[in-house]
């Protein structure tokens, strides 16, 4: 059954950029210090201080908006936005308003399901200032709140989509490719547990009836700290409003445009207060800051650092090495490092598909046992390489080359000196034959069961086999065996 209406959804995502200092003064954005112990005159809005914009800042900024297919802007400026609140010590926040460093651009999301694709529109993207951090210990509502400025003047990078967003699954996969993307350009950690990545959404329903579409208030949802609480928030509030909608009626306009948190521990949406326009930010241009002017030479430089995207990065593993777009996926979700590996290792053993399966099970299974990152792996891409050559060769099977590649992880020593100690070498088909024979001669009851169709007993002989030379292939020894015994009539 088609649900009645569709879902709209626009993203607000604040990003912190990687820079030592803030953005208009040098004290340190390092996370976890102690209470207020990272601030100056400039964060804290002393009388008579003047800022200053910190350059990497805007530059990563910039790498940002050209890596999501932005216009940039040559000339752009900083604006107040005024407000009230006890952790903004100025009174207003330096943000951009009217002339942002960019618009327009978009961000491709790949549904890793069906493979299809489509662009997320992006509206802006901006460089501001974030505010302090207000810390409520309540108790029966009598304790107090307290209030850390460290992170006042932390630079944040807000990305705005359109509504182009059509279910909160949809949302979540948004989210994952813009991190991955960040992650890929080393503009921001994107750690949401320490504060680096915080999503707001902007949802409502556009719902049919028999007088045709209707849309419902546009609710702005905060406090989800975790993509999988994005998804479960617009779940909820998806579900909450086409409730309201049944049972009030509400048109558009009838009632303001809300503000709700999600609450984590009881799965719902709380009403927080009404939603504010522009207009009651009263932005004005900062008269401190002077406008900034982006040169063509200063953009080419910063598009040469880009490098090869997730999206591109993506499509090229699945052309040069064979592999499908899930092996893609989850090969380039754990960082360029891991690719890299995986692209060394596909050269040395010459299967792309060997390489992608070893890395996602095996490596994968070890980095995660010993809690360390492919760059701390003891095998070299060139080592492990040496090892699953010898499987397409048929020299060793799949079973024995994982005997062989926990050897070479507890003793360090090479793939030959452990082939040759451990005896591994796969025996070829001569040889293999050479045994079945042996059995052949050995086993006359056995061969008679399997001539009059008791298949299931030459399990018996590929057993004997193993216990002759304990490197037979079991298949080959069962494929010859019944080739041998029909060759018998």
């Amino acid at each position: 059954m088609n649900q009645p209406y569709e879902i709209v959804i626009g993203l607000e995502v604040h990003v912190q950029l990687l820079t030592e200092s803030k953005l208009f003064c040098g004290c340190s954005t390092k996370f976890g210090a102690p209470p207020n112990t990272q601030t100056c005159p400039v964060c804290i809005g002393m009388p008579g201080v003047l800022p200053v914009m910190n350059r990497k800042a805007f530059e990563l900024a910039l790498k940002t908006a050209l890596a999501l297919n932005c216009e940039i802007a040559r000339f752009t400026k900083w604006d107040r936005k005024n407000y009230y609140y006890p952790d903004l010590p100025k009174g207003y926040q330096i943000s951009q308003y009217d002339l942002p460093l960019s618009r327009n651009g978009y961000l491709e999301i790949r549904d890793p399901s069906t493979g299809s694709c489509r662009r997320v529109r992006i509206i802006r993207v901006h460089l501001e200032e974030d505010a302090g951090k207000s810390m409520h210990d309540e108790v029966a509502g009598k304790a107090d709140s307290r209030i850390d400025l460290n992170r006042a003047g932390t630079p944040l990078l807000e990305i705005v989509t359109r509504p182009d967003i059509r279910s909160p699954a949809e949302a979540k996969l948004f989210l994952t490719e813009l991190k991955l993307l960040l992650n890929y350009l080393e503009v921001s950690d994107c750690n949401m547990q320490e504060g680096s990545l915080r999503v707001d959404a902007n949802i409502n329903l556009h719902v049919t009836t028999p007088e045709g579409v209707v849309p419902t208030p546009i609710v702005e949802v905060k406090n989800m700290n975790s993509f999988r609480a994005v998804e479960r928030a617009l779940s909820y509030e998806a579900a909450r409003q086409y409730a309201e909608f049944l049972e009030t009626g509400k048109r558009l306009g009838e009632v303001p445009k809300q503000t709700r948190g999600w609450d984590e521990d009881a799965q719902i949406t709380r009403e927080q207060r009404t939603k504010e326009e522009s207009s009651d930010y009263r932005y004005f241009p900062d008269p401190d800051l002077v406008p900034v002017i982006t040169s063509e030479a200063e953009l080419q430089a910063i598009r040469t650092s880009v490098g090869e995207l997730p999206a591109a990065l993506r499509s090229r593993l699945e052309s040069t090495w064979g592999i499908t777009a899930y092996d893609s996926e989850v090969l380039v979700h754990q960082g360029r490092a891991f690719v890299d590996y995986f692209e060394q290792l596909a050269r040395v053993c010459g299967d792309g598909k060997l390489a992608a399966n070893w890395m996602q099970q095996d490596i994968a299974r070890v980095l995660n046992d010993q809690e360390i990152t492919i760059e701390q792996f003891r095998l070299s891409a060139d080592q492990l390489g040496e090892l699953l050559r010898m499987i397409p060769e048929r020299r060793l099977d799949t079973r024995r080359a994982r005997e062989v590649f926990n050897k070479m992880l507890e003793t360090r020593q090479t793939t030959a000196e452990l082939v040759a100690q451990m005896g591994s070498v796969e025996l070829d088909d001569r040889q293999i034959e050479d045994i079945c024979r042996r059995l052949l001669a050995e086993n006359p009851k056995t061969v008679s069961d399997i001539k009059s169709g008791k298949i299931k007993a030459v399990g018996g002989l590929v057993g004997q086999a193993k216990k002759i030379n304990p490197n037979v292939d079991p298949a080959r020894v069962r494929e010859l065996c019944l080739r041998l015994i029909e060759e018998m009539d």
